[in-house]
């Protein structure tokens, strides 16, 4: 490898545009329901559950992906989710029935899984001392990347069908993480020693010890009830704007115009990334369960305005932002805290564990088809997000800080509020 590929910035910046070209595996999702469904009538639901199938192996496999990171190097896991990643397009281009599209998103979530894990779990090993801004940036390449491809793969969709742009995209996408990954490496011996400190002042645990402690399940619910809301609005923007009647009415902002769902699209990509770095490094100063109570309430709000400023289409486009904005940032803060709280030498494989939780999360998106089909209305799935939005932002500051604070060995001190690591 060359050494100037050794620089931890480097580093950062290649696990970045890994995550920006798996993003569409998620985020792009939607553009690709309602033209299945055009073609096949399969229904919303039954083609939703692909995305539910995706989502199940990207995160449940997680654990022992971050397994192997921490045991063999980053360069070889992405390397095979990059292959797996190209190639679960390319099937679902050709997928004529359910089964077949199900098996292709099955090996888009174990490819994505493989990817995202150890991107994520590498920033927490080169940055030890910053956390929030380096898991922050990292995931901001999954939660802005769709952003850039937005347009293209919508316009592609339009003149050329579905089954090209999976094709066209999958190829794309899946060749540009291997050669990238090519580049990636773990920690020399100068960070792995900050590191080794850092893990004897936060007395590091192994996955299963992780797996046993009060704090890790705290943070499980938490990301669970934030998760379930977000991937709802993820998966089901496009049908949303289209219940609304606001998809295809033009919205003008800063002397831009665009459809309002592609308009939406696109700057909920920006906000979900954007903000994920800001708010992590916000983190390291002012402490995690702080911006946390931001974020999720943050979110709360965005869905309770979208409830009776939706159906005006600059409203859906701004406040379906606001809603990306909170959401996105539980990808930012929970690596790091998971990390504060349990240590560094296992941060893949622990943050693997509590990554699943975005699996049980994901079961609710077709049962939201189901809701709104049942009661004519998305209102009930939005009160029910609502409700966990506001319940995961009060178990940060009541149950999750003192938690933590006991599990790092610390009686509440400025120190703590900042995020830090425990001091020696």
């Amino acid at each position: 490898m060359p050494r100037f590929a050794e620089h931890r910035w480097l580093q950062l910046g290649f696990g970045l545009i890994c995550m920006v070209m798996i993003a569409n595996y998620q985020y792009g999702w939607t553009l690709f329901v309602g033209p299945i469904d055009a073609k096949y009538g399969w229904g919303r639901a039954a083609i939703q559950w692909a995305f539910t199938l995706f989502v199940l192996l990207e995160t449940w496999l997680l654990p022992v992906e971050g397994y192997l990171v921490d045991r063999f190097g980053p360069r070889t896991v992405v390397l095979a989710g990059g292959a797996l990643c190209g190639v679960s397009w390319v099937v679902a281009s050709f997928a004529a029935s359910l089964p077949m599209l199900y098996l292709a998103a099955a090996i888009a979530g174990i490819g994505a899984g493989a990817v995202y894990g150890t991107c994520i779990g590498n920033a927490m090993k080169w940055f030890p001392n910053q956390r929030g801004l380096a898991g922050g940036l990292t995931s901001a390449g999954f939660g802005t990347g769709a952003a850039l491809t937005v347009v293209p793969i919508s316009n592609m969709i339009k003149l050329s069908g579905y089954e090209s742009a999976f094709l066209a995209f999958g190829l794309i996408q899946g060749a540009a993480v291997v050669v990238v990954g090519l580049l990636l490496r773990a920690p020399g011996a100068a960070t792995t020693a900050r590191r080794v400190e850092a893990e004897a002042a936060e007395g590091g645990m192994t996955p299963a010890q992780t797996f046993r402690h009060p704090a890790f399940w705290v943070m499980y619910l938490m990301f669970t009830m934030v998760c379930a809301g977000g991937l709802v609005v993820v998966a089901q923007i496009a049908p949303i704007a289209k219940d609304f009647h606001v998809a295809d009415l033009p919205v003008s902002l800063l002397g831009i115009t665009l459809p309002a769902l592609t308009f939406a699209l696109a700057l909920d990509r920006v906000m979900n990334g954007v903000t994920r770095p800001i708010l992590g490094w916000l983190s390291d100063r002012i402490g995690r369960e702080n911006v946390m109570f931001l974020a999720f309430a943050l979110e709360g709000v965005g869905v309770l305005a979208l409830i009776y400023l939706g159906r005006n289409p600059v409203g859906f486009v701004l406040l379906s932002g606001t809603v990306f904005l909170g959401w996105g940032q539980i990808f930012g803060l929970f690596p790091a805290a998971c990390t504060d709280c349990f240590g560094s030498r296992y941060a893949a494989a622990n943050y693997g564990l509590l990554y699943t939780a975005k699996g049980g999360a994901a079961i609710l998106v077709p049962l939201a088809n189901v809701a709104s089909e049942r009661f004519g209305s998305w209102y009930p799935a939005f009160w029910f997000i609502i409700a966990l939005d506001f319940g995961a932002a009060a178990l940060a500051l009541l149950v999750l800080r003192p938690m933590r604070e006991r599990a790092q060995g610390l009686e509440p001190s400025p120190k703590l509020a900042q995020g830090g690591p425990a001091p020696g």
